[in-house]
Protein backbone atom coordinates (compact mmCIF):
# COMPACT_ATOMS: atom_id res chain seq x y z
CA UNK A 1 0.00 0.00 0.00
CA UNK A 2 1.12 3.59 -0.56
CA UNK A 3 2.26 5.74 2.60
CA UNK A 4 -0.99 7.30 4.24
CA UNK A 5 -0.34 9.97 6.83
CA UNK A 6 -1.13 8.79 10.68
CA UNK A 7 -4.12 9.96 12.46
CA UNK A 8 -4.04 11.25 15.99
CA UNK A 9 -4.69 8.20 17.51
CA UNK A 10 -2.59 6.16 15.36
CA UNK A 11 0.35 8.90 16.08
CA UNK A 12 -0.67 8.07 20.23
CA UNK A 13 -0.29 4.31 19.81
CA UNK A 14 3.29 4.64 17.67
CA UNK A 15 4.51 6.47 20.82
CA UNK A 16 3.13 3.79 23.27
CA UNK A 17 4.56 1.34 21.01
CA UNK A 18 7.98 3.09 20.89
CA UNK A 19 7.87 3.62 24.77
CA UNK A 20 7.63 0.37 25.04
CA UNK A 21 10.21 -0.90 22.99
CA UNK A 22 12.69 1.36 24.77
CA UNK A 23 11.43 -0.05 28.06
CA UNK A 24 13.78 -2.25 30.03
CA UNK A 25 12.48 -5.36 31.55
CA UNK A 26 11.17 -5.25 34.66
CA UNK A 27 11.97 -6.18 38.29
CA UNK A 28 11.49 -9.90 37.29
CA UNK A 29 14.89 -9.70 35.34
CA UNK A 30 17.17 -8.70 38.22
CA UNK A 31 18.49 -11.04 40.81
CA UNK A 32 16.64 -12.93 42.40
CA UNK A 33 16.99 -12.27 46.17
CA UNK A 34 18.78 -14.71 48.52
CA UNK A 35 15.60 -16.11 50.80
CA UNK A 36 13.56 -16.98 46.87
CA UNK A 37 16.74 -18.17 44.87
CA UNK A 38 17.16 -21.55 46.59
CA UNK A 39 13.41 -21.84 45.80
CA UNK A 40 14.29 -20.76 41.67
CA UNK A 41 16.60 -23.46 41.74
CA UNK A 42 14.33 -26.05 42.93
CA UNK A 43 11.74 -25.01 40.37
CA UNK A 44 13.96 -25.71 37.66
CA UNK A 45 15.67 -28.62 38.92
CA UNK A 46 11.69 -29.55 38.19
CA UNK A 47 10.94 -28.15 35.31
CA UNK A 48 14.17 -28.59 32.87
CA UNK A 49 14.43 -26.36 30.16
CA UNK A 50 13.87 -29.33 27.85
CA UNK A 51 10.26 -29.66 29.31
CA UNK A 52 10.04 -26.39 28.45
CA UNK A 53 11.14 -26.57 24.63
CA UNK A 54 8.77 -29.50 24.19
CA UNK A 55 5.68 -27.87 25.79
CA UNK A 56 6.90 -24.68 23.69
CA UNK A 57 6.28 -26.54 20.52
CA UNK A 58 2.97 -28.45 21.52
CA UNK A 59 1.34 -25.42 23.07
CA UNK A 60 1.98 -23.37 19.97
CA UNK A 61 0.16 -25.67 18.04
CA UNK A 62 -2.61 -26.02 20.70
CA UNK A 63 -2.98 -22.42 20.36
CA UNK A 64 -3.61 -21.77 16.95
CA UNK A 65 -6.11 -24.53 17.20
CA UNK A 66 -7.86 -22.72 20.18
CA UNK A 67 -7.55 -19.11 18.94
CA UNK A 68 -10.55 -19.03 16.33
CA UNK A 69 -11.49 -16.05 14.98
CA UNK A 70 -15.22 -16.32 14.68
CA UNK A 71 -16.15 -14.44 17.40
CA UNK A 72 -14.13 -11.60 16.58
CA UNK A 73 -15.68 -11.48 13.27
CA UNK A 74 -19.11 -11.48 14.67
CA UNK A 75 -18.47 -8.84 17.40
CA UNK A 76 -16.66 -6.78 14.31
CA UNK A 77 -19.51 -7.59 12.14
CA UNK A 78 -17.43 -8.57 9.28
CA UNK A 79 -17.19 -11.29 7.39
CA UNK A 80 -13.20 -12.56 6.83
CA UNK A 81 -9.90 -11.70 8.39
CA UNK A 82 -9.03 -9.22 5.56
CA UNK A 83 -11.93 -6.91 5.86
CA UNK A 84 -11.32 -6.88 9.86
CA UNK A 85 -7.70 -5.44 8.86
CA UNK A 86 -9.22 -2.67 7.10
CA UNK A 87 -11.13 -1.29 10.43
CA UNK A 88 -9.67 1.65 12.22
CA UNK A 89 -7.07 0.81 14.38
CA UNK A 90 -9.52 1.65 17.12
CA UNK A 91 -11.62 -0.81 17.07
CA UNK A 92 -9.49 -3.48 16.30
CA UNK A 93 -7.54 -1.92 20.10
CA UNK A 94 -11.02 -2.16 21.24
CA UNK A 95 -11.08 -6.04 20.42
CA UNK A 96 -7.66 -7.29 21.28
CA UNK A 97 -8.36 -5.36 25.14
CA UNK A 98 -11.15 -7.98 25.19
CA UNK A 99 -8.82 -10.57 24.56
CA UNK A 100 -6.33 -9.51 26.68
CA UNK A 101 -8.01 -8.61 29.77
CA UNK A 102 -10.08 -12.47 29.10
CA UNK A 103 -6.31 -13.71 29.36
CA UNK A 104 -5.13 -12.62 32.35
CA UNK A 105 -8.13 -13.92 34.13
CA UNK A 106 -7.63 -16.93 32.82
CA UNK A 107 -4.18 -17.55 33.64
CA UNK A 108 -5.02 -16.05 37.11
CA UNK A 109 -7.57 -18.42 38.16
CA UNK A 110 -5.63 -21.48 36.46
CA UNK A 111 -2.06 -20.58 38.56
CA UNK A 112 -4.01 -20.48 41.65
CA UNK A 113 -5.53 -23.94 41.22
CA UNK A 114 -2.52 -24.99 40.38
CA UNK A 115 -0.18 -23.25 42.78
CA UNK A 116 -2.27 -24.63 45.72
CA UNK A 117 -0.23 -27.65 44.89
CA UNK A 118 2.85 -26.16 45.97
CA UNK A 119 6.05 -27.66 43.47
CA UNK A 120 3.86 -30.87 42.05
CA UNK A 121 1.20 -28.48 40.41
CA UNK A 122 4.19 -26.12 38.98
CA UNK A 123 4.58 -28.94 36.52
CA UNK A 124 0.95 -28.86 35.39
CA UNK A 125 1.02 -24.99 35.61
CA UNK A 126 4.10 -23.64 33.54
CA UNK A 127 2.69 -25.80 30.26
CA UNK A 128 -0.82 -24.48 30.92
CA UNK A 129 0.49 -20.85 31.15
CA UNK A 130 3.13 -20.99 28.30
CA UNK A 131 -0.47 -22.93 26.27
CA UNK A 132 -2.61 -19.77 27.39
CA UNK A 133 0.13 -17.27 26.17
CA UNK A 134 0.59 -18.26 22.94
CA UNK A 135 -2.83 -18.68 22.27
CA UNK A 136 -3.07 -15.37 23.37
CA UNK A 137 -0.51 -14.43 20.91
CA UNK A 138 -2.61 -15.90 17.91
CA UNK A 139 -5.43 -14.20 18.97
CA UNK A 140 -4.81 -10.94 19.52
CA UNK A 141 -3.03 -11.42 16.06
CA UNK A 142 -6.11 -12.62 14.65
CA UNK A 143 -7.62 -8.96 16.35
CA UNK A 144 -5.43 -6.81 13.81
CA UNK A 145 -6.00 -9.47 11.23
CA UNK A 146 -3.05 -11.38 10.90
CA UNK A 147 -3.72 -15.05 11.16
CA UNK A 148 -0.02 -16.59 12.21
CA UNK A 149 -0.04 -20.02 10.69
CA UNK A 150 3.29 -19.85 8.10
CA UNK A 151 6.58 -20.83 9.33
CA UNK A 152 7.73 -17.06 9.33
CA UNK A 153 4.43 -15.99 10.99
CA UNK A 154 5.08 -18.59 13.67
CA UNK A 155 8.39 -17.13 14.72
CA UNK A 156 6.74 -13.96 15.02
CA UNK A 157 4.91 -15.37 17.61
CA UNK A 158 7.55 -17.12 19.43
CA UNK A 159 9.90 -13.48 19.11
CA UNK A 160 6.45 -11.66 20.70
CA UNK A 161 7.04 -14.54 23.59
CA UNK A 162 10.74 -13.44 23.78
CA UNK A 163 10.10 -10.04 24.11
CA UNK A 164 7.84 -9.95 26.56
CA UNK A 165 9.88 -12.65 28.63
CA UNK A 166 13.02 -11.15 28.53
CA UNK A 167 15.45 -11.01 31.39
CA UNK A 168 17.82 -8.21 30.21
CA UNK A 169 17.91 -5.35 27.92
CA UNK A 170 19.92 -7.67 25.31
CA UNK A 171 17.83 -10.16 25.20
CA UNK A 172 14.89 -7.63 24.51
CA UNK A 173 16.81 -5.67 22.06
CA UNK A 174 17.42 -9.40 19.90
CA UNK A 175 13.74 -9.67 19.89
CA UNK A 176 12.76 -6.55 18.80
CA UNK A 177 15.56 -6.71 16.30
CA UNK A 178 13.97 -9.88 14.64
CA UNK A 179 10.60 -8.75 14.96
CA UNK A 180 11.50 -6.25 12.84
CA UNK A 181 13.37 -8.16 10.36
CA UNK A 182 10.03 -10.53 10.29
CA UNK A 183 7.98 -7.67 9.94
CA UNK A 184 10.09 -6.33 7.05
CA UNK A 185 9.70 -9.81 5.41
CA UNK A 186 5.71 -10.36 5.51
CA UNK A 187 4.90 -6.87 4.25
CA UNK A 188 6.96 -6.47 1.49
CA UNK A 189 7.59 -10.14 0.01
CA UNK A 190 6.29 -13.37 -1.19
CA UNK A 191 6.55 -16.80 0.51
CA UNK A 192 8.93 -17.73 -1.82
CA UNK A 193 10.72 -14.61 -1.58
CA UNK A 194 10.95 -14.97 2.51
CA UNK A 195 12.54 -18.47 2.11
CA UNK A 196 15.09 -17.02 -0.53
CA UNK A 197 16.12 -13.54 1.52
CA UNK A 198 15.95 -16.03 5.62
CA UNK A 199 18.80 -18.08 3.39
CA UNK A 200 20.55 -15.62 2.18
CA UNK A 201 20.81 -13.20 4.80
CA UNK A 202 21.97 -13.11 8.27
CA UNK A 203 18.10 -13.85 9.16
CA UNK A 204 18.60 -16.84 10.34
CA UNK A 205 21.94 -15.72 12.29
CA UNK A 206 19.47 -13.71 14.24
CA UNK A 207 16.98 -15.92 14.28
CA UNK A 208 18.83 -18.34 16.27
CA UNK A 209 18.76 -15.59 19.22
CA UNK A 210 14.63 -16.72 19.05
CA UNK A 211 15.34 -20.25 18.69
CA UNK A 212 13.45 -22.72 20.69
CA UNK A 213 16.12 -23.72 22.78
CA UNK A 214 17.16 -20.33 23.69
CA UNK A 215 13.34 -19.61 23.84
CA UNK A 216 12.59 -22.25 26.51
CA UNK A 217 16.14 -21.44 28.52
CA UNK A 218 15.23 -17.90 28.78
CA UNK A 219 11.24 -18.68 29.58
CA UNK A 220 12.59 -21.76 32.47
CA UNK A 221 14.36 -18.40 34.26
CA UNK A 222 11.64 -15.98 33.75
CA UNK A 223 9.16 -18.18 34.94
CA UNK A 224 10.95 -19.91 38.08
CA UNK A 225 11.46 -16.62 39.38
CA UNK A 226 8.51 -15.37 39.02
CA UNK A 227 6.86 -18.73 40.73
CA UNK A 228 9.87 -19.21 43.33
CA UNK A 229 7.30 -18.73 46.30
CA UNK A 230 4.95 -21.14 44.51
CA UNK A 231 7.10 -24.08 45.57
CA UNK A 232 5.37 -23.34 49.26
CA UNK A 233 2.01 -25.16 49.50
CA UNK A 234 0.68 -22.23 52.12
CA UNK A 235 1.35 -19.37 49.72
CA UNK A 236 1.24 -21.25 46.55
CA UNK A 237 -2.19 -20.18 45.22
CA UNK A 238 -1.95 -16.54 45.61
CA UNK A 239 1.48 -16.80 44.08
CA UNK A 240 0.85 -19.37 41.42
CA UNK A 241 -2.28 -16.56 40.49
CA UNK A 242 -0.46 -13.36 40.81
CA UNK A 243 2.43 -14.34 38.72
CA UNK A 244 0.60 -15.82 36.47
CA UNK A 245 -1.30 -12.70 35.80
CA UNK A 246 1.20 -10.52 35.84
CA UNK A 247 3.09 -12.15 32.90
CA UNK A 248 -0.10 -12.58 30.32
CA UNK A 249 0.00 -8.96 31.17
CA UNK A 250 2.78 -8.28 29.94
CA UNK A 251 2.77 -11.15 27.04
CA UNK A 252 -0.81 -9.07 26.05
CA UNK A 253 0.94 -6.12 25.68
CA UNK A 254 4.31 -7.27 23.88
CA UNK A 255 1.18 -8.83 21.88
CA UNK A 256 -0.94 -5.49 21.16
CA UNK A 257 2.19 -3.12 20.72
CA UNK A 258 3.83 -6.02 18.30
CA UNK A 259 0.61 -6.48 16.03
CA UNK A 260 0.08 -2.70 15.91
CA UNK A 261 3.21 -2.05 14.43
CA UNK A 262 3.05 -4.29 12.01
CA UNK A 263 -0.22 -3.04 11.06
CA UNK A 264 0.87 0.22 10.98
CA UNK A 265 3.60 -0.94 8.72
CA UNK A 266 1.50 -2.90 6.68
CA UNK A 267 -0.96 0.16 5.99
CA UNK A 268 2.14 1.93 4.40
CA UNK A 269 1.77 4.69 7.83
CA UNK A 270 5.22 4.07 9.19
CA UNK A 271 7.02 5.01 5.95
CA UNK A 272 5.02 8.28 5.59
CA UNK A 273 5.89 9.09 8.94
CA UNK A 274 9.67 8.64 8.55
CA UNK A 275 9.25 10.43 5.14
Amino acid sequence: MGGQELTKYEAEQLTRIEQWEAEEPGVVSKAVGFITAPLAWAAQKVIPEAAIRGALDLSNSAAKFLADSDDLLRDARVSSLPELKQLPLERLDELANEVHNWAVAVATGEGAGTGAAGLPGMVVDVPLVITIALRTIHKIGLCYGYECKDEVDVQFVYAVLSASGANSVKEKVAALAFLQELRVILVRQTWKAMSEKMAATQVSKEGALIALRNLAKQLGVNLTKRKALQVVPAVGAAVGGSANGWWLKEVGWAARRSFQKRWLEDHGKLAAHAA
